[in-house]
């Protein structure tokens, strides 16, 4: 399912046109990639939670040579599914 694809299904189980669903995706959807790049953590009861870690500096290798690399520390965004969605994709 693309955005379009879930915008449409958000219309007809709302009840709203499809610029008033796409409207509220694309709010909720920027204020959730605003909140947890400033550091915060989502949490929806029942979806999941949506936040940034830090991940350490480490040794790599390169594939094409195999030599051994510097890979910097850096954030990145983590999605946790919640218990409802556990349930709900593997009953």
């Amino acid at each position: 399912m693309n955005k379009g694809e879930l915008v449409d299904a958000i219309a007809q189980k709302a009840n709203v046109t499809k610029k008033e669903a796409d409207a509220i995706l694309t709010a909720t959807l920027d204020t959730i990639l605003d909140s947890v790049a400033s550091g915060d953590k989502v949490t929806i009861v029942g979806f999941g939670s949506f936040e940034a870690r830090e991940r350490q500096a480490r040794e790599g290798r390169n594939p094409a040579t195999g030599q051994a690399i510097q890979i910097p520390a850096t954030r990145v965004p983590v999605f946790a599914a919640g218990k409802g969605f556990k349930e709900r994709v593997a009953p």
